[in-house]
Order: structure tokens, then C-alpha cells, then sequence
């Protein structure tokens, strides 16, 4: 059992443990609004991890490209994830660069 904390709206905006001044209502682990609750902050986590792995990638090429970093510096893993996810970058822009025409904006 945990206790949770609600918004005016009656929405869970946190989970305990034990009760808190805020969370006096007991539910179980496995109520579907917990289950919803936790699978709301997943999502939430993973875009946030989406958007620190870009920033991450572009740290790392701003690094190199000021010679403060070579590549061969990183372990072989991280040369081979950054590589590829590079590459699938490049390949993703160059499909968008189809649907433009430099000179007429889009087709």
C-alpha cells in the first residue's frame, strides 16, 4: 500500500510511503490510477532522456570540433553509438532535404 497526494483537480501528484500531511489516502501498488501515476511519469522520463541525449551528442561534437576531445579518446561503445545515431541523423536530414527546393521552399 502507498499514500498518495492530490491536486485540486483530484489528479496524483505524488506517492508515499508512509503518510504525509498531504497524502492520508491509501491506495494499492497495483490500483489502475497508480499504475496510470507511474506509467504518466515513465513517459515523461524517457522524452526527458530523448532531449538530454541531443544535447549530450552535441556537447561531444562542439568538444571535438574545438579539439578539446577526439573521438578515439571515448571508449569503442560510445564511438560506435555516437557514430551511428550521427549517421542516422545525416540520413534523416538528407530525406527532409528532398521534400525542399532550394529555390521555391517546399515542393
Amino acid at each position: 500500500m502507498v499514500f498518495v497526494e492530490r491536486d485540486a483537480n483530484g489528479e496524483i501528484v505524488a506517492i508515499y510511503r508512509s503518510p504525509q500531511n498531504n497524502a492520508h489516502e491509501e491506495l494499492a501498488l497495483h490500483d489502475p490510477q497508480i499504475v496510470a501515476f507511474l506509467g504518466a511519469s515513465n513517459s515523461d522520463f524517457n522524452h526527458s532522456d530523448t532531449a538530454l541525449i541531443r544535447v549530450i551528442e552535441d556537447i561531444v561534437d562542439v568538444m571535438i570540433e574545438k579539439n578539446l576531445l577526439r573521438l578515439t579518446d571515448l571508449p569503442i561503445a560510445a564511438q560506435e553509438k555516437l557514430l551511428s545515431r550521427k549517421t542516422l541523423r545525416q540520413r534523416l536530414s538528407n530525406s527532409l532535404d528532398l521534400l525542399v527546393d532550394s529555390d521555391q521552399g517546399l515542393l
